[in-house]
């Protein structure tokens, strides 16, 4: 067998990324599948994660498998595993005549460890955290008519099972605190709005001893961009303008799930923008819960008014150690960054360098843009403290500084999403 594969692998030097696929020799192996994984000293968490998802795609016909993580610790193997989950993935429960011979077969792959116990050890807070990336997955790839408002907020409710404390405040409830800002965009539509506020005291003793970190994150579960309409084309991908309040979501499933010892709350303002009788107009002037006044000069410039409120709303009540707020904010930062980045603005340099590592040891990588004075300029208003858009001239930009007038001095950090939170092709772990 061993002089079988040698000759079957006499072109394949294990380079990272690239795999090698044999047909089994026998002895109850089908097919045998070899992942390069590059130079042992340069192998991180991330690359295993790639190799787990490349073994997942091309063992996805076979209904039992196993991944060989011989020579791998315990952590190791476990990334392999998590990489694999990640692959596996689908969003099909609105297909109805799909066939059998296109569905997936891969019912169970099992990773050989050399220590199991620990590799087991080591997996389980990353099965929680994979669960917390695939309800993210379902919220945005839920069709618009389903996921509304109400109904976002009503599966956040069912994470209390997880031990987190939910809270949902609605129209009324808004109304009296007087988020103006908030419930202008709401107003043209008849799903209602709600915000969802999300506890997990994870400190144990230290409980209530410290601030809790912030998340916030813009949940416009679908975008028309309202009086102001976008084009036609295209606009079905609007459902996914949530996208900032469901990874907040999930970023706070997986916190429970693997019981992060942090105290942590998550916060996300839930609208439907459409046009309507009752719609916000071009010219209205708005009040918003800080009492700061705005006038909408474009009606799709409407995730930024959403997460005024919410920010401020975060650290009037919470008084956070940090802010990150996430959001599908502009088209402007898929014309300056693509699709490999999302946009980092911040208003704290220790903050923006922690989330740059992350971004860079999770693949999720991070710009940073500049914030400045100038750019402010550009939301100046003739008639109240502000407007909510700036000009097509650094436009992700005066977005930042809008919502910057938002965070009461507060370390803030605004993740601009829009071009980061949809993808139209594979990966190696989704």
């Amino acid at each position: 067998h061993f002089d079988y594969l040698l000759k079957q692998m006499k072109h394949f030097k294990g380079a990272k990324g690239k795999n090698c696929v044999i047909l089994g020799p026998g002895a109850g192996l089908s097919r045998i599948v070899v992942i390069g994984l590059g130079k042992r000293d340069a192998l991180t968490a991330r690359t295993l994660e790639e190799a787990g998802g490349t073994i997942a795609t091309q063992l996805a016909k076979e209904a039992v498998a196993a991944a060989a993580a011989s020579g791998l610790s315990a952590e190791q193997a476990a990334s392999l595993a998590f990489g694999a989950v990640l692959r596996g993935y689908r969003f099909d429960k609105y297909r109805t005549k799909e066939k059998t011979e296109d569905k997936p077969k891969l019912a169970k792959l099992t990773v050989l460890a050399d220590d199991v116990a620990a590799t087991r050890t080591a997996f389980s807070p990353m099965r929680a955290v994979a669960d917390g990336v695939f309800l993210t997955r379902d919220l945005v790839s839920e069709p618009p008519n389903v996921l509304h408002p109400a109904e976002m907020a009503e599966r956040c409710k069912k994470l209390t099972h997880l031990g987190l404390k939910v809270e949902v405040l609605g129209p009324k409830e808004m109304g009296k605190l007087g988020f103006g800002a908030l419930l202008g965009v709401a107003q043209g539509s008849v799903n209602e709005p709600r915000m969802v506020v999300m506890h997990w005291h994870g400190a144990g003793a230290r409980k209530g001893k410290h601030k809790p970190v912030a998340f916030i994150g813009k949940g416009v579960t679908f975008d028309s961009g309202g009086i102001s309409i976008k084009p036609a084309a295209g606009m079905e991908d609007m459902k996914w303008d949530m996208g900032g309040a469901g990874t907040v979501i999930g970023l706070m499933a997986a916190l429970a799930g693997r019981k992060a010892k942090v105290d942590a709350v998550g916060l996300v303002g839930l609208v439907e923008n459409m046009p309507s009788g009752s719609a916000q107009r071009p010219g209205d002037v708005v009040t918003s819960y800080s009492g700061q006044t705005i006038e909408v000069i474009n009606t799709d410039a409407e995730g930024r008014l959403v997460l005024a409120d919410v920010l401020w709303y975060a650290q009037q009540k919470y008084d956070p150690q940090f802010m990150v707020d996430l959001a599908t904010l502009t088209g402007a930062i898929i014309i300056g960054l693509g699709h490999e980045h999302a946009g980092m603005f911040a208003n704290d340099d220790t903050l923006a360098e922690r989330l740059a590592a992350a971004g860079k040891e999770t693949g999720e990588l991070l710009w940073r843009m500049p914030l400045g004075e100038a750019y402010d300029k550009q939301i100046k208003s003739e008639i109240a403290d502000m407007k909510n858009v700036g000009g097509r001239p650094g436009g992700a930009i005066t977005a930042a500084q809008f919502v910057q007038r938002f965070v009461n001095g507060k370390p803030w950090a605004h993740l601009d999403i829009a071009g980061t939170a949809w993808s139209t092709k594979d990966s190696a772990i989704v």
